[in-house]
């Protein structure tokens, strides 16, 4: 019988027998239920972020005080045992950090602790903890993985196929669905490949035709402007030979693929005209129309992974019934081809906004970008290198760094300290880029890095706003090839836009690069306005910068937890979101499913409405 060597024991002072020594006490504290002992051995200053392990909730506390708070009303539910260090531990600048094993009285978790040394003790600065399964209903991959084919004989067999097909046909006519996801983006196409591995009858409709059709349908020039490292589905990541950035078309014939290999059950041509929820039943009522045809839905789970770009924000304004021309949201538009030798005015300075001006230019339209507000910009070779280096790149993969551990490595560190993380590598980029900057500035742009410095991932995590991933255009602005106005839009005219200061810009198209709208708007529409009130803003961390408006949340308000209304979860994100955050909802799902308890810590408060 073959027996596991045991780590031989680690020098006293190093980090490995103070992640050792800090975890074995952390877990007898549990344990023993010692409330006190545990919140002791954090920092004065310090972090936990649970996911879904301990709150079944999404949520970060602070301090002992919020320690305490956390163990006093989850402690007993949860039931922590186990507690053990994964790895050898790693010590940097002070830094003790440790990756760490535990179970639940339900299930099995991971985690992330970092230790200081304070007042002679060693404490936890930052702690993360996250439920990765449940115990009993654990994904059916690895060892588990099930045999597919049936050997032997059998009268009444049947193949994959007619299961498929049976499933195909029943499915949301006459059985319905635990959860109804609604948009099949990347968001929720992800989300139905964990709920299809844990078991979970769900179902994904979308109102195009084809999954990806999201993409195709979107201007020839749009590509991923995240490298591949970064943007992984769940399960099934891109070949070896993928390219660093997607090009739309491809990345839409990959979630394609992705439905049908993963066997996502998927409705497309579906469009979601309304829904309710019945407190009695615990049930909603979603009404749809699939290929035109009428069809009630009974779900008692209803997910909106309608997406962070899915409403678009179209201004309105005075004479945009008279102007001649032709103008649509960046959203609807089509590419550059038909617009050789127009005149072309875009408003707005963000990703899409620059995308499109630099496709325009390149087919000879006559292109004027309107900014409005001050915009970040980092050139994509800079943030590639230094901003996601470490944990998403060729390197991090050589490194050891799997997508799963740069994911967790990313989620330990906490919203209210990582703009502290952020802002060096956006100073370094400056530095790096001084002469691009000190370029677009003297082009008359309006350039900003945040409200403190930190830069672009804030930026998103704040508003989902106000930057650009320089993937070429910028330069024309710089060089004046894209000529630059600024000011806010007073009306339009029969063949121009007329800016605040009197400007006019004579123009053929307009193109309202101007952003889109909170999720939450989605339920405003589908479910009512006094929903999407309960439910409260999504997106945002309460930063109290622009655009985030205070009080201090500490997670994103909304995304991947429990709502103020029962039953309805909202998901999605940029794809590294959408494969990560989608575990920690699928388990919530799950756990619902299967009747275990899911006693919610902390249902987060309503501070803003939209």
């Amino acid at each position: 019988m073959t027996q596991t060597a045991e780590r031989p024991a680690a020098p006293a002072d190093s980090p490995a027998a103070r992640a050792e020594a800090w975890v074995t006490v952390f877990g007898d504290a549990l344990t023993a239920r010692d409330v006190d002992r545990a919140a002791g051995l954090f920092a004065a200053t310090s972090f936990w972020r649970d996911l879904v392990a301990f709150t079944w909730n999404i949520t970060t506390v602070e301090g002992r005080d919020g320690v305490r708070d956390l163990l006093e009303n989850t402690l007993e539910a949860t039931d922590p045992r186990s507690f053990a260090v994964e790895e050898p531990a790693e010590e940097a600048d002070g830094v003790t950090t440790a990756w760490l094993t535990f179970e639940t009285g339900v299930g099995r978790g991971r985690g992330l602790v970092r230790l200081v040394e304070e007042d002679g003790e060693t404490r936890a600065w930052t702690l993360l903890t996250t439920l990765y399964e449940l115990t009993d209903h654990e994904e059916p991959r690895g060892p588990r993985r099930p045999m597919g084919a049936e050997h032997g004989v059998n009268r009444d067999r049947t193949t994959w196929r007619e299961r498929r097909e049976e499933e195909e046909a029943t499915l949301g006519v006459t059985t319905q669905p635990y959860v109804l996801v609604i948009g099949g983006g990347q968001g929720g196409i992800a989300l139905g490949a964990r709920l299809r591995h844990l078991g979970v009858p769900a179902l994904v409709i979308d109102k195009y035709a084809r999954p990806g059709d999201q993409w195709r349908s979107r201007y020839k020039s749009l590509c991923l402007h995240d490298p591949v490292w970064y943007d992984h589905l769940p399960y099934l990541e891109f070949p070896d030979n993928w390219p660093v950035f997607s090009p739309k078309d491809k990345i839409a014939d990959w979630l394609e693929s992705y439905v049908n290999v993963m066997e996502i059950p998927y409705w497309g041509s579906t469009v979601a005209r309304s829904a309710s929820y019945d407190e009695q039943t615990q049930e909603w009522t979603v009404e749809v129309e699939r290929d035109g045809q009428p069809l009630t839905l009974r779900p008692k789970q209803l997910v909106l992974a309608t997406g962070m770009s899915g409403k678009p924000n179209v201004p309105r304004l005075p004479g945009q019934d008279v102007f001649r021309g032709e103008q649509h949201h960046s959203s609807a538009h089509p590419g550059p081809d038909e617009y050789k030798g127009k005149q072309v005015v875009v408003i707005g300075s963000n990703n899409s906004a620059f995308d499109i001006c630099g496709a325009l230019w390149e087919v000879g339209a006559d292109v004027t970008m309107v900014q409005r507000t001050s915009t970040h910009i980092v050139r994509s070779d800079s943030l590639m290198e230094i901003g996601l280096g470490a944990l998403y790149s060729e390197q991090a993969v050589a490194n050891g760094v799997t997508t799963e551990k740069a994911d967790l490595v990313f989620a330990s560190i906490p919203y209210r300290i990582m703009h502290e993380f952020q802002i060096p590598l956006y100073e370094q980029m400056r530095e790096r880029d001084a002469d691009f900057y000190r370029r677009m500035e003297q082009a008359g742009f309006w350039l900003d890095w945040g409200d403190d410095g930190s830069g672009l991932f804030m930026k998103y995590l704040r508003r989902g706003s106000g930057y650009y991933i320089d993937v070429g255009a910028a330069d024309l602005v710089a060089d004046g090839e894209v000529k630059l106005a600024h000011g806010q839009v007073d009306h339009l005219t029969e063949d121009a836009v007329v800016l605040a200061d009197g400007t006019e810009l004579p123009a053929d198209l307009v193109v309202y690069a101007t952003g889109y709208g909170s999720m939450n708007g989605w339920a405003a529409d589908l479910i009512s306005p006094e929903v999407a009130d309960r439910v409260g803003k999504v997106w945002g961390l309460g930063s109290d910068t622009t655009k985030d408006p205070g009080p201090w949340e500490g997670e994103q308000r909304n995304m991947w937890r429990p709502t103020r209304q029962e039953g309805l979860w909202f998901h999605g994100g940029n794809l590294h979101q959408s494969r990560h955050y989608s575990l920690y909802l699928a388990l919530q799902l799950k756990a619902r499913y299967e009747g275990i308890p899911t006693p919610v810590h902390r249902r987060q408060e309503v501070h803003h409405t939209s």
